[in-house]
Parts: C-alpha cells; structure tokens; sequence
C-alpha cells in the first residue's frame, strides 16, 4: 500500500475556494467590461514559454524568480511566464499583420519565486492592457483613464496613480554626474525610497559605487516637488533626455485633463522608479492612500523591448493589475455588493420522493432554458435535508412539487430568506422567479 501523502499546496500558491471565486469572478468581470469598452480586445498567450524569450528582458533581480520548467524527456528550456508583457511582444513579433494600434488584454496567471506576504503570492493573477504601435502621449493617457475607471468601477474612491517618466529620471543621473556605467544601477535604490528612505537609498547608490558628491546631488533632485514641471525645467535645462521626458508628461497632463480624471487622483512623482529594466519613456504605479497594501497597477512605456526579438521596434505602453491585492483591499473595506460572494444558483428544485423525481427534473431544466441558474436535489434525504443545504448555500429559492401540487400542475415556491411562500402553477414558475431575481 503506498503510503498516505499529505494534502497540501506549495508555499505561496493556495486553492480558492467556491465563495472566493464568485468574488474574484466578480472583479475580472468588471475589469473586463471596462478594457472593452475602451476597444481592448482578448488575447491568450501559453502559460510556459521558451526560457530565451522571458531571460534578458526583465532585469537581473527580476530575473531571480522565474520559474524553469522542462519535461523529463524534453529538449527545449522553457519558463513560466513572469508577467504577460514579454509573451505580448513575442505575439507582435510573431504576428506583424497585426492591425496598429493594436489594443489588446489579457487576463491571466504569471508565477514568481517571491517571499509570500500579505497580498503577494508566488501564482497570481495580472490582468493588463496595452496598445502597441502608437508614439502619442494620447495613448499612455488612455492607459491612465483606464486605470481610473476600473478603480471607480470596483468602488474605489481614495487611490493616487503616481506618474513619472524614466528620460528623466536618466536625466537626473546625468545631471548630477552618475557615470554612465553605473546608470543601470540607478533605478533599483531610488525604487525603494518609499520603503527605506533617503539614508537607505544613499546607502545603496554607495554600495552601487556611485560618488558621494553626485548622491548629494541627485537625492536634492529627486525632492522636486511632485508636478513642479517649471523648476524641474529650470535645474535640468540643458539635458536633453530629461527635457523629452518633461516635454511627455506635460502632454499626458493636458490629456489628462481633457479626459477629466480628477487631480486628486493622480499625481507626477520624479522618484517613482517601477522597478522592471524595459521601460523607456512615462511609468505609472496606483496605490490606495488606505489601508496601505502596495500597489495595485503598474506599467509605462517600453518602446524598446520588441527589437529584442529581432524585429523593428514599435511603441509600446500598458498597464498591469494586480488582481490579488484588488481582492484583498475590498474584502477588508467590504466593498463587495450585497449579492456577490454568495452561490450563483439561484433556485433549487426539490425532490419530493422517487414518484415525483421526473416532474422536478422537467421543471429544473424548464428553469434553466429559461436562464435561471438552478440546482436539482439529488438525494432522497426528505426536504429538511434538502432545504437545509440550499439555505447554507444561500440559495435565495426552493421550489417544492408534492403529489398534491402535481395533482393540480402547481409548486411551491419558498422564499428562503423571508420564509414566505406561494403556490404557482408550473408553467408560471420561470417567469414569477425571474421577475422576484430582478426586484431582489
């Protein structure tokens, strides 16, 4: 006999539950309708793919947590997608037929090897969105806008989406004298300064043996106040890259503004870094001001990352949300509407005893052709038994059929939330439910 092997998951991945799904289905759905109706169209890449196409792309810290993965007899070296970025510019090379803008979503589960926290697991959902093929300014501020709707959509109402542009943080390294060798290592102190604060970035800028002198300088840079674009233009006049930077968000401000997303919620912020390697031009990350749980998106401009696979380069923009910690910020401000989180079904049919079995399989595929999500008991256990299950499933109806409503081709249908109940004929049973679901 082989022996008993433990149930159990992997650290940082869980099973979800059927209450917590409907939760999460919820929010996907609503993320959903939003990308559509901004024009974002569906798109599905394969979970695995080829380790050469996700290694190189991300950064070297980033790149510590993919996941290998490779058959016992197989010859290719294949990852777990990191997030769903790079797999899309595979697509774009792949697919150059492609209509430009191409707007596309997807909404899918990445993996990483992190430290499991509060709202960080190592299998996760990303839904993101992205056009490709499009320079304008106009289509990073679309990229905004639908941030901020999702979020007002969901319920959302005390979240700021910090924007920045990484010209000009290139541009504050120069300026302040980092050596060009060392801009690569620029990004990942200032990217902390929430977390450490300015010693801790200093500290790193040194480790990363960047000059004393020039950390002086250029931690007195990033204190430019957040949207300040006229003293940001005065101290960095004469780099050119940081003035194309400035010269971005001043139209993403402008478009902004035409779009009226409220000032309120979002801000430019010359320290925001967003930590992944291949973004060129505006970054943007949204937070909820309370409770504080991290972000909840993230993207920017990355018009570099396809000639990667050997192809033309395009522009490229998107954002990715990070649905996990969606979830768990409104479940801890229940934000969730009164019927969401309980079963989908709707109605259970009874069944009365074996001789009325056939009638209550007739009426719960009447109910269904009608729409109606609905459940038929299967067990020959009484009604009690029956009744008592829809009602810890929060099933809101029953439907009861004992020989003497089926004598005059009549139900009962009970009100398990309120106790009342009616007698209806049958054939009145689809439409009286569906007119109670909608007033409910």
């Amino acid at each position: 006999m082989p022996p008993k092997i433990q149930p159990r998951v992997p650290r940082g991945m869980r099973d979800i539950l059927p209450q917590k799904m409907l939760l999460r289905q919820y929010v996907i759905s609503q993320v959903e309708s939003v990308f559509q109706r901004f024009g974002f169209e569906p798109l599905q890449t394969p979970v695995l793919e080829l380790s050469e196409t996700l290694m190189g792309k991300h950064g070297e810290e980033a790149e510590k947590l993919i996941y290998d993965a490779k058959h016992r007899e197989g010859k290719e070296d294949l990852s777990l997608r990191y997030d769903l970025t790079v797999p899309l510019s595979r697509v774009v090379a792949m697919y150059p037929e492609l209509p430009k803008p191409f707007k596309r979503y997807q909404i899918a589960p990445v993996f990483r090897a992190e430290r499991p926290q509060k709202g960080r697991y190592r299998e996760f959902y990303q839904c993101d969105v992205d056009i490709v093929g499009s320079k304008s300014m106009l289509a990073d501020a679309e990229v905004v806008t639908v941030v901020y709707t999702v979020l007002k959509t969901l319920g959302f109402k005390s979240f700021v989406t910090k924007i920045n542009n990484r010209k000009i943080l290139t541009g504050i390294g120069q300026y302040a004298g980092v050596p060009k060798e060392l801009l690569g290592g620029l990004y990942r102190p200032i990217d902390k300064l929430d977390k450490i604060g300015a010693d801790g970035v200093r500290e790193e800028m040194s480790k990363s043996q960047i000059p004393a002198p020039v950390i002086d300088k250029m931690m007195d840079l990033l204190t430019i106040p957040s949207g300040n674009f006229g003293e940001a233009r005065e101290r960095l006049g004469e780099v050119k890259i940081a003035m194309e930077g400035l010269d971005e968000l001043e139209q993403l401000a402008a478009f902004l503004a035409d779009a009226n997303i409220p000032g309120t919620n979002y801000t430019f912020d010359f320290s925001m870094v967003r930590g992944l390697s291949y973004y060129t031009g505006p970054i943007y990350e949204t937070v909820v001001v309370e409770p504080k749980i991290g972000s909840l998106s993230g993207g920017g401009r990355y018009d570099e990352l396809l000639a990667q696979f050997g192809g033309q380069s395009l522009p490229m923009t998107g954002t990715s949300f990070g649905i996990e910690r969606i979830i768990d910020v409104m479940d801890e401000l229940a934000m969730y509407p009164a019927n969401v989180g309980k079963t989908s079904t709707r109605v259970l049919v009874t069944v009365f005893n074996r001789d009325l079995v056939g009638v209550s399989i007739h009426i719960a595929n009447e109910l269904r052709g009608a729409g109606i999500n609905t459940e038929l008991g299967l067990e020959f256990d009484g009604l009690g038994k029956q009744l008592k299950y829809a009602a810890a499933k929060s099933i809101p109806f029953a439907v009861i059929i004992g020989p003497d409503e089926n004598a005059l081709r009549n139900a009962t249908l009970r009100n398990l939330e309120t106790g009342e109940q009616n007698i209806v004929a049958q054939s009145d049973l689809g439409k009286i439910i569906a007119d109670k679901l909608r007033l409910a």
